[in-house]
């Protein structure tokens, strides 16, 4: 494995995005918790969960549960694992998603989240997705509020654009809003501006769905030319082939593709031993000359 640094901690440069685990379609629990071993004993220990993944209602904090358990039962150094969960969004359990970043809900958000994850301290704690009705600087308030308290030892942030993110450095501090995660992957490119600016800004880009979405990463990396080509000639598959590409953009990217089994995590892993030559990452890219 190779690793990047979120903060001040030294975290694997592919991370394990939990969130399959935990929605409708997720699989039995032994499974799951056979997928999250199979990441931690590769050497992946950045894992993203949030109290939303989950089917809802009562099921709520489903994932944050599950990582506890994973880690309970695993033999390996545990303090050395950076689990990075989410607060903001909620569901019903009526299949729809919804957000509530009130100053009262997102605090009752962090205390069961702290619950759940059987922690005193939560390692990396994110605003899940900016809400309409709340003022974001009042938001990224409650944030700093977690911080100074102790309830959290980092803050990031999610799908949020430039000025949200220049509201959220300025409320917390430069050094205090350490990550930010948007959607980005070869057919999502609207995340290109706030990577960009992250890279700018020494603040860590976590790129959601690298993989294009639960269910379609075959379909958007496979179906690729580029891609396919380039993997066929290393040898390895699509998925490998356009994480490796996407580690290429930054030392400060840092993807977290999600997994349900255990051999879509240890592809995942191995990307970062895939180098690709200059040629290969302008095709797969888009770049021609």
């Amino acid at each position: 494995m190779q690793y990047r640094t979120i903060g001040k901690r030294k975290v694997s440069a592919i991370g394990l995005g939990e969130m399959p685990m935990s929605i409708e379609g997720r699989p039995d629990e032994a499974q799951s918790i056979r997928t999250i071993h199979a990441a931690l004993d590769a050497g992946v220990n950045f894992i993203d969960t949030a109290d939303a993944y989950s089917i809802g209602g009562a099921d709520t904090g489903h994932g944050e549960k599950l990582l506890a358990k994973a880690l309970a039962s695993w033999s390996g150094d545990k303090d050395s694992v950076l689990v990075a969960t989410k607060g903001g969004h909620y569901r019903p359990g009526d299949g729809s998603w919804h957000v509530n970043s009130r100053p009262e809900y997102l605090r009752a958000a962090v205390e069961a989240s702290l619950r759940r994850l059987g922690v005193e301290s939560i390692g990396l704690y994110q605003h899940h997705r900016p809400d309409p009705s709340v003022d974001y600087a009042d938001t990224m308030g409650i944030l700093k509020e977690f911080l100074d308290a102790g309830k959290i030892q980092m803050a990031g942030i999610s799908n949020a654009n430039i000025e949200q993110i220049k509201i959220a450095m300025s409320i917390l501090g430069p050094d205090n809003l350490v990550s930010v995660q948007n959607q980005f992957s070869l057919v999502f490119r609207s995340g290109e501006k706030e990577m960009n600016f992250c890279e700018e800004n020494d603040v860590v880009f976590i790129p959601w769905s690298p993989l294009g979405g639960i269910g379609r990463a075959k379909s958007l990396s496979g179906g690729y030319a580029p891609v396919t080509e380039a993997a066929k000639r290393h040898g390895v598959s699509p998925q490998q082939a356009v994480l490796s590409w996407m580690l290429s953009l930054g030392k400060n990217v840092i993807p977290i593709p999600g997994a349900s089994k255990p051999e879509t995590i240890l592809d995942s892993a191995k990307s970062v031993d895939l180098v690709l030559d200059e040629e290969e990452l302008r095709q797969i890219s888009g770049i021609h000359p």
